[in-house]
């Protein structure tokens, strides 16, 4: 799974708590084994291999696409575990 603000343009900005609150998702992933341990948390790209299913990997593909241009709520219900708040901050 990849997703990535690299072709927004050169005005895109991923604030700050998004990127807190995407990494917080992908290490909660990784230590659910839902996700390999190679996972890359950009700040603008982030990668994620060992996926279980096409399906899994789709959604998270979107709540992660979601996220970088500011909509949490998609990662929020993908990886509820990562305690993504409205904010972007986590506790993950």
């Amino acid at each position: 799974m990849k997703a990535g603000a690299l072709t927004a343009g050169p005005g895109h900005v991923v604030e700050d708590a998004v990127n807190v609150a995407m990494r917080a998702a992908i290490v909660r992933l990784v230590r659910e084994r839902a996700a390999g341990v190679d996972a890359f948390a950009g700040p603008v790209y982030f990668m994620l291999h060992g996926v279980p299913s096409e399906g899994r990997a789709l959604e998270l593909a979107a709540a992660f696409h979601a996220a970088l241009y500011g909509a949490l709520g998609p990662l929020r219900s993908a990886v509820p575990a990562a305690d993504v708040d409205s904010d972007g901050d986590a506790a993950g």
